[in-house]
């Protein structure tokens, strides 16, 4: 399975002491992780300057996922324009799911499947991945 990861997802993983960190160090054992350069770069300013203690841990976690390029989207969803080229990356690089903790921008869109990528969130999906087992 491959997972797009949205920058506050990267941003959460960062916290060496949370729980979507074990989450993710868990995902990337099974599965394939990415991001886009878009959502790297806003993950790495927002940590920079809201918490640079988990600094060093965003970049170890950063190395088990693939950083790819942006992409416009080009479907027709409503979205603001900081987040289309999240999911219009998560699309052209073919991915299952898109998660991302973002209810305010995205909760429209949780469960929906656009263009093959699912919008899912932390709870959604580790209950899919662990029925599964």
């Amino acid at each position: 399975m491959k997972l797009f990861l949205d920058a506050n997802v990267l941003f959460s993983a960062s916290n060496p002491s949370s729980n979507i960190h074990r989450f993710i160090q868990r995902l990337a054992d099974t599965h394939t992780l990415v991001t886009s350069d878009y959502a790297h770069e806003e993950a790495r300013r927002n940590i920079r300057r809201k918490r640079p203690q988990w600094y060093t841990s965003f970049l170890d976690i950063t190395t088990k996922i693939a950083c790819l390029p942006s992409v416009p989207l080009q479907a027709d969803v409503t979205l603001t324009e900081k987040d289309r080229p999240i999911l219009g990356a998560a699309i052209a690089h073919q991915c299952d799911y898109l998660l991302t903790g973002d209810k305010k921008d995205f909760g429209h869109l949780y469960g929906t499947t656009i263009e093959a990528v699912t919008v899912i969130d932390y709870l959604a999906l580790a209950k899919r991945l662990f029925s599964e087992d």
